[in-house]
């Protein structure tokens, strides 16, 4: 059981604090709240219980420093100030008491884990969840800012993911020492950190580590000889160019970092629901500065690369284009314009025995590609995944070498896995290989899991319902063609599933590449 807020930062100087004199189980605070079981104790020191409010009867979090009194001054004041805030991204704060021998804040309980905890876990998170929890954290400050307030704690240990999915801010601080542009600043921190598992600050202890586990850390960001970080995208294949940017821009000193209502309007924009893709044929947006139109109100603040605010109104414009096409466009000659998902039943004009129209089929732009590998613990086979997408047949993704066909009796398969970003009408998939002699198949699934062995475990266990046409055994082609779509079915998510690996040329092992693959449909 993971208890939300894991505290704040302790300064190296700071004393020890004292904890004698420690709560039992089923002792009742202030004739209300009944301490029910010890959770973890947070790096400041104070102990972090799981309680029961017996007046509403709700659980809490009981948060308890030993002494009270002056040392728990700051405690208290940041615990007074959050309690005025209320926002459904920021953990209520219900009371705070200090009682000389210890002080207590009593504060909402909540069910899940830090984000520090879930990328640890399960590896770095895609960038549309990234960007929802870097929007939710947002919204959060905003809502702190507009009272004047500073957070002042904003890293991967106190963003945290409740079991129903809500994302919020614990345990702000009030001890005058940062800024509201600081907390800005760390949302391009915890931005970094989803989508690649490093922290862009250096390989310092971590905020919110418990004392059981010691103070904790996470790996440094990749730097060139300079000493300067490299962006998420040169770490990880997938993230679009304008998250990317933002990122980036949020974490360069030397750029001002826009006010936390503009980023969180911005990246509440950029939050969209799976479903709502109305610029799915153009692909990922990617937004420059040098279109000569007036920058957007992050372009504004600072923003050297990207001018989102001026996308935000292209897509608008561009939707209402959609909509204005698909309401006058009654005539099917006009047709071209319509996303046949959006009316699969239209017909042709009565009469005129035609067949329905069905759209042209197009190569499809594939978002993101990455390398499934649930049965190894190394996982030391997945760079260069990009490569099966990039549109050269002479430079693709490769295992390595096995000694027999199955991948030395150590793996079940290995695979490519594929999203289009939106759902599609698929008709085709071309694969080609390196090498003659393989065994595969292509599945679909409805979801992407965590990049991490267990998740692909799960995405191919998942996967393997749904498998497309008839695998190839054995082809004595380099070029497989999977055609076994269903018509009245769309994709987004697809697994190129390799069981077996033909000989090298050299007669020395077993290994393929997979050299370029190509979507077609609607």
């Amino acid at each position: 059981m993971t208890q939300v807020g894991e505290g704040q930062e302790a300064e190296e100087t700071a004393p020890p604090v004292m904890t004698f004199g420690a709560p039992t189980a089923g002792e009742l605070l202030a004739e209300r709240y009944e301490l029910v079981e010890h959770i973890n104790n947070d790096s400041a020191g104070r102990l972090v219980w799981r309680g029961v409010d017996v007046v509403l009867r709700r659980p809490v979090a009981v948060v308890l420093r030993y002494p009270g009194g002056d040392s728990a001054t700051e405690m208290l004041q940041a615990a007074v100030a959050a309690s005025r805030v209320i926002h459904p991204n920021l953990v209520g704060v219900y009371d705070a008491i200090d009682e000389a021998d210890r002080a207590y804040v009593v504060r909402e309980w909540v069910d899940g884990q830090s984000l520090r905890e879930l990328v640890t876990a399960d590896g770095p998170l895609d960038p549309a969840r990234s960007t929802a929890i870097g929007s939710a954290v947002a919204s959060a400050l905003a809502a702190v800012h507009a009272t004047g307030m500073v957070h002042g704690n904003v890293h991967p240990g106190t963003v945290m993911i409740s079991d129903d999915g809500r994302v919020v801010l614990a345990d702000a601080r009030t001890d005058g020492d940062d800024s509201q542009p600081n907390d800005v600043r760390a949302v391009g921190g915890v931005l970094y950190f989803a989508l690649t598992g490093h922290w862009p600050h250096g390989e310092a202890p971590l905020r919110g580590a418990t004392a059981g586990h010691g103070r904790a850390a996470i790996p440094d960001a990749v730097r060139d000889a300079s000493g300067a970080i490299a962006a998420p995208r040169q770490v990880r294949a997938g993230v679009p160019a304008y998250l990317d940017d933002l990122t980036m821009d949020l974490l360069d000193t030397e750029i001002a970092p826009p006010s936390s209502d503009v980023l969180s309007a911005e990246l509440s924009r950029l939050d969209v629901p799976a479903d709502d893709h109305f610029l799915e044929p153009a692909g990922p947006l990617r937004f420059t500065a040098d279109t000569g139109e007036e920058p957007s109100p992050l372009a504004a603040a600072g923003g050297r690369k990207v001018a989102l605010g001026i996308a935000g109104l292209l897509a608008v414009a561009l939707v209402g284009l959609l909509v204005g096409i698909s309401v006058l466009g009654g005539d099917d000659k006009k047709g071209t314009g319509t996303d046949p998902a959006a009316n699969p039943t239209s017909s042709a004009p009565a009469g005129d025995g035609s067949s329905p129209a069905t759209a042209p089929a197009r190569k499809l732009n594939i978002q993101d590609v990455r390398i499934i590998d649930p049965d190894s613990r190394k996982r030391d086979e997945l760079a260069d995944a990009e490569k099966v997408m990039d549109g050269e047949v002479d430079n693709g993704w490769e295992t390595q070498t096995y000694t027999s066909a199955n991948f030395s009796n150590y793996k079940k398969g290995m695979g490519v896995w594929i999203d289009l970003g939106a759902l599609h009408n698929v008709k085709s998939v071309q694969v080609v290989l390196s090498a003659t002699g393989t065994t595969a198949q292509l599945l679909a699934g409805t979801k992407d899991f965590a990049s991490s062995s267990k998740g692909d475990n799960e995405l191919v266990t998942n996967y393997q319902k749904t498998p497309i046409g008839q695998p190839y055994v054995k082809h004595d082609g380099t070029k497989m063609i999977f055609d076994g779509f269903d018509p009245e079915e769309q994709y987004r998510y697809l697994l190129f599933w390799i069981t077996e690996l033909p000989k090298k040329d050299s007669g020395s092992g077993y290994k393929v590449g997979v050299q370029e693959i190509t979507v077609t449909g609607s």
